[in-house]
């Protein structure tokens, strides 16, 4: 049986170092208690391991298969003694791995090919597409996927454990639930999180990733792009020639988290190079450890 894994960095689950291409054995199998659990629905995983951890590290996610009768209690976490790892995925990946799943068992599913259209799903687990030029898709139900592909354009998920994602120039991929990725790869491009331990990732050129929930990552790698995270324990990264932005929080006497500074930066690769995640304390940027 195939489905998915997630890690803390380092690909740690639960105290145990795992590896690439490697099969793993434990003594027994029971639920919540012994052997090595993984979900057949990437997207399930999230419940688990979120994008990012507590800290606002990303987690690590890969490709897995059990070599044995996996055990299971609700169909959505299971259980194996013998499970092999596969290569790890990156989010975009793992993403699409999510998508093609819901797509292979859908429950509902609105798709649009026409120009200045829309497709819209409540249900979870189900998937909204367009494909053409300014549109919009729209999920409100958890691990669900808004996709669009036109130009000018717009797709939404307000889910928990869903990704909105936008490949079109001038458009927009928000997200408002927990444990989602908003995802956008096409230039002059949006993409906005909301939620509780989230990602925020724009690869398109002049574009903008904007994170607003705690313990969230907000990325960039297109030229003359910016990321920004405004969240407690929030972090931000950028390829040389972009802007990082990024909020800091304090607590105060009565145990109240409130944010106390907000800079920005230009990533210029000597000061703050490129491609390393940032978090804003005692008003410096500082590298984040992989944790």
């Amino acid at each position: 049986m195939k489905g998915y894994k997630g890690f803390s960095p380092g690909m740690v689950c639960r105290g145990k170092q795992y590896q690439e291409n490697t099969e793993f054995t434990e003594p027994e199998a029971k639920i919540c208690e012994s052997g090595m659990h993984f979900c057949p629905n990437p997207f399930d995983v999230w419940n688990f391991y979120p994008p990012t951890d507590k800290n606002g590290n990303l987690n690590e996610f890969a490709e897995v298969e059990a070599l044995d009768d996996p055990q299971t209690d609700d169909n959505i976490k299971y259980c194996s003694s013998r499970l092999r790892i596969g290569a790890k995925l990156d989010l975009p990946s793992f993403i699409k791995a999510g998508v093609d799943f819901i797509l292979e068992h859908i429950k509902s599913t609105d798709s649009n090919t026409g120009d200045c259209s829309a497709a819209t799903n409540t249900g979870d687990c189900s998937v909204a597409t367009n494909t053409g030029y300014r549109s919009a898709s729209t999920n409100t139900g958890d691990r669900s996927a808004a996709t669009n592909t036109g130009d000018c354009s717009v797709a939404t998920n307000t889910g928990d454990c869903s990704v909105a994602t936008n490949t079109g120039n001038w458009s927009v991929a928000t997200n408002t639930g927990d444990r989602s990725a908003a995802i956008n790869t096409g230039n002059w491009s949006v993409a906005t999180n909301t939620g509780y331990r989230s990602a925020a990732t724009n690869t398109g050129d002049r574009s903008t990733a904007i994170n607003t929930g705690d313990c969230s990552a907000a990325s960039v790698s297109g030229n003359e792009s910016f990321a920004i995270a405004t969240g407690y324990q929030g972090k931000v990264k950028g390829a040389i020639g972009c802007w990082i932005a990024c909020a800091e929080w304090a607590e105060d006497d009565n145990g109240n988290w409130h944010p106390v500074d907000f800079k920005a930066v230009r990533v210029d690769g000597k000061k703050i190079k490129a491609d390393t995640w940032y978090r804003l304390e005692k008003g410096k940027f500082i590298k984040v450890k992989e944790e």
